[in-house]
């Protein structure tokens, strides 16, 4: 059942991220080894900068679900309400 505030409750596959993320770390690794072993700076450079990326993606990725179910909940845990703006904490 919809109930108009999908995109305020979505949950993030994290687990899929962090397949993915795997995935682009072993095809940055081999391609970083591979350009520079054949003499081509300029491929390998760009092979470094994605590894690089890559492992900050891993590691806000492995921070989020380290969080636990704040964060990410499990199936079993209903989708929070999202805030709309009432008053905070402090009745401002």
């Amino acid at each position: 059942m919809r109930t108009g505030n999908e995109p305020t409750t979505a949950r993030s596959p994290l687990r899929l991220r962090l397949c993915l993320s795997l995935w682009g770390l072993a095809w940055a690794v081999f391609g970083l080894a591979a350009f520079t072993l054949t003499g081509r700076p300029g491929w390998a450079a760009a092979c470094g900068a994605l590894l690089l990326l890559v492992l900050v993606d891993m590691a806000v990725i492995v921070h989020h679900i380290h969080q636990g179910p704040h964060y990410q909940p499990g199936r079993n845990i209903p989708p929070y309400e999202p805030d709309h703006g009432g008053h905070g904490r402090y009745g401002h």
